[in-house]
């Protein structure tokens, strides 16, 4: 294991906080940089995102040249805000509109890469209650201070909101802990120096993320990473300290589906990669319980895992960026 990786390509969103050099770095290479937020009801906290990134990162110091949101499919006014308050605003199905449409933040995540302008495409999750502008330029600094760095991961400590103005000041990444860490060590050891490799934060260069599969729901980051790791190797990603995330708290039930979700994610990547052999057929059921007058009741959840293929192989997309063979980044 590289034990150097936690030491060297391991900082602090203050790293980065010089915003006057990331703009001059971005403009002496000559690179645009796109904020995508991906959303699904978020009409409690998108307002804040768009407005703090938009004066501090946009016309304050000009790192940003878009806010793009792309959303799920949103039964409240998460849509009608984000214009109000500036974005650029895309319904998730009218993206590449003749393909199969399906639901999920790995989802618009991909489908992001059509619409963005961005040489450099920074993910942010929409329900941050503790936003701040660090949780965008902390990511872009690496990519645009060190050129051997195309991947950017965020990490932080993460209270837990367990109320209206209640934080538990500890607590979260239990599905870290309990699921991908124990799996990392066991198949990927390296990877294990990520400190929260489950973080919905993260940002790299376009060459980077058009390369890779996308699954559609909550195993895209179980799935980037690896990807990204057995493509390119572990010098290319990086990890920054983000400070703190304040979030809502999950049920253990929606852990378990969660955990389900990457865990055949996790299975798929090790298959597709040629790690290992599947002899029988992985079940699209989530099998769980709910105690009813006195008797247990079974809760069946079905999850395909979808996965979208590469952007770079989607003609479109191909001939909107017009791509040829000179883009693709190498593999290690």
């Amino acid at each position: 294991m590289n034990s150097k990786w936690l030491e060297q390509n391991t900082f602090h969103y203050s790293d980065f906080k010089d915003l006057n050099r990331l703009v001059e770095e971005k403009n002496k290479k000559n690179l645009k940089i796109s904020l995508c937020l991906p959303t699904l009801n978020e009409e409690k906290t998108i307002a804040k995102e768009i407005i703090i990134m938009k004066s501090e990162l946009m016309i304050r110091y000009p790192l940003l040249d878009e806010i793009v949101v792309v959303d799920s499919g949103s039964t409240d006014r998460t849509r009608k805000i984000a214009r109000e308050f500036g974005a650029d605003v895309y319904e998730a199905d009218d993206i590449l509109p003749h393909i199969e449409k399906f639901r999920g933040k790995g989802e618009n995540l991909w489908k992001a890469l059509f619409i963005t302008q961005g040489d450099i495409i920074v993910y942010l999750d929409a329900d941050i209650k503790n936003i701040h502008h660090r949780f965008a330029y902390g990511l872009i600094g690496p990519l645009l201070l060190f050129d051997h760095i195309k991947f950017a991961k965020a990490f932080y400590d993460r209270p837990i909101s367990i109320g209206r103005n209640k934080i538990r000041p500890t607590g979260g990444g239990r599905v870290t802990e309990l699921v991908i860490r124990p799996l990392f060590s066991l198949f990927f050891p390296e990877l294990t120096q990520l400190i929260q490799p489950l973080s919905g934060e993260y940002a790299g260069h376009r060459e980077i993320f058009e390369q890779i599969p996308f699954p559609i729901g909550y195993g895209v980051e179980t799935s980037m990473n690896i990807d990204i790791y057995k493509k390119w190797g572990l010098d290319v990603m990086a990890q920054v300290d983000l400070d703190r995330r304040i979030h809502s708290n999950q049920d253990t039930k929606a852990l378990g589906r969660m955990s389900f979700v990457i865990l055949k994610t996790f299975i798929n990547r090790k298959v597709k990669l040629g790690l290992i052999q599947l002899n029988e057929e992985m079940f699209d059921e989530i099998i769980q319980y709910n105690l009813v007058d006195n008797s247990y009741e079974p809760e069946k959840l079905k999850i395909q895992g979808h996965e979208r293929p590469p952007m770079i192989e989607i003609p479109e997309y191909r001939k909107k960026f017009g791509i040829s063979d000179k883009r693709i980044l190498k593999s290690v």
